[in-house]
């Protein structure tokens, strides 16, 4: 029988922020809280939800598309020296990456830009895209420290998968795309549809791109959320319900359901302010729960008629409105999952040892990811769930899984 939409969320097995961690396996004394269901006693019915959403989040392609610095940062040749320093000077102390914070990565040039980017991310557009990282000369070890060195002056390093990676890695491992109840796609080379990652911000430095697509839209959830209201207002109530069932897709710690129940759009649990509207949705992960809601030992319900129309009028609203991005070889694409929608294109690599226009061997198309958490209490957003202030908010994480920084797709 599927669980009541009234019942209370089980007591969240992770730690809240404040309690003491092993820094044996968490070498920056902090742990991925996890996938969790609301507080449902804190979600808004959709008779709260504004009518529109004004602001500097509600923005249309129209704004960027001819107008790309607006929205893109060319590092400069001392800003750049100043990250590679900082990535030798880490590598010699010989902190494990696990461990980097912005105390172990100073960048007194670069600090306070990176704080007005910040506030951008979270409260403003939500998206940045920088350019410039060497990453050829650098190699992958740096690279990494680098980009994880920037990453910490942004938020809070969470694990992506049950394996605790928080350095995470964008490749097609040859892993079979139609398969979404037991793989994650960013391990294949198929699209990616309009959706939210697991934490607050997502970072993609692009280490190698595809020989075709693989290309990036965005969009802006307030947008999204506006011209529902307008055109398919049904749609918008219904994604405002918490009637969907998300998968954990195997990565399901002890005492955890493989899925949770939540709803599409979400309001800040705000009682005395003025509460935001925001998004945690990812799409394979509502269409691969059929082995739960199918046959006569069936869990969860089955999407209805109406969910599945929902969806399909939700990404074609995306396609329509998204912003459209190249990623090339250095670039760093952050976005704030709070208020952007973001999907991929499918992509074709380069045949095995095919050699480039400087006598290289050409490698796959590869983009090193960070999940970054931004917590309440730093200014984030505040969210319905149990863990809204804990550091490392959101992610997934499988019981005391390590952290771990592979330096290449495993």
């Amino acid at each position: 029988m599927a669980p009541a939409l009234t019942e209370m969320a089980p007591e969240p097995p992770h730690l809240l922020s404040g309690q003491a961690v092993s820094k044996a396996v968490f070498p920056d004394g902090l742990k991925t809280s996890g996938q969790h269901a609301p507080i449902y006693s804190r979600l808004r019915p959709y008779s709260d939800f504004p009518k529109e959403i004004t602001g500097p989040t509600v923005w249309q392609a129209e704004d960027y598309k001819n107008n790309r610095e607006r929205w893109t940062h060319v590092f400069s040749d001392e800003e750049i020296a100043e990250l590679g320093a900082a990535a030798d000077d880490f590598i010699s102390a010989g902190t494990p990456l696990t461990g980097m914070s912005k105390e172990h990565f100073p960048l007194p040039r670069l600090q306070s830009f990176f704080g007005a980017v910040r506030n951008e991310l979270v409260n403003g557009k939500g998206f940045i895209l920088f350019k410039g990282i060497p990453v050829r000369e650098w190699g992958l070890h740096k690279c990494a420290v680098a980009y994880m060195g920037l990453g910490s002056y942004f938020g809070y390093f969470v694990s992506q998968n049950g394996k605790g990676h928080v350095l995470g890695h964008v490749k097609d491992l040859g892993e079979d795309a139609s398969r979404p109840d037991k793989v994650r796609i960013y391990r294949t080379n198929a699209k990616q549809y309009f959706h939210t990652d697991g934490t607050d911000l997502v970072g993609l430095l692009c280490i190698a791109k595809a020989l075709e697509g693989g290309e990036s839209d965005i969009a802006s959830t307030h947008n999204i959320f506006n011209t529902l209201q307008r055109e398919h207002p049904d749609v918008a109530e219904l994604m405002c319900k918490p009637c969907w069932y998300f998968d954990r897709k195997g990565e399901v710690g002890q005492g955890q359901d493989p899925w949770y129940r939540s709803s599409i759009f979400i309001m800040e649990h705000d009682p005395e302010g003025n509460p935001r509207v925001w998004s945690k949705f990812d799409p394979m992960n509502v269409v691969s729960l059929a082995r739960f809601s199918e046959g006569p030992d069936a869990k969860i319900p089955p999407l209805s008629d109406a969910q599945k129309r929902a969806l399909k009028i939700f990404d074609e609203t995306c396609q329509r409105l998204a912003l459209h991005m190249i990623l090339d070889p250095g670039d760093i694409q952050l976005l704030s999952n709070m208020q952007v929608y973001h999907a991929r294109t499918t992509y074709k690599d380069y045949p095995l040892g095919s050699i480039d226009e400087e006598g290289r061997e050409r490698v796959r198309r590869h983009l090193m990811r960070l999940w970054l958490a931004v917590p309440e209490g730093e200014g984030g957003w505040k969210t319905p769930f149990h863990d809204s202030d804990n550091r490392k908010r959101g992610g997934i994480q499988v019981d005391d899984m390590a952290p771990v920084c592979p330096l290449d797709a495993e």
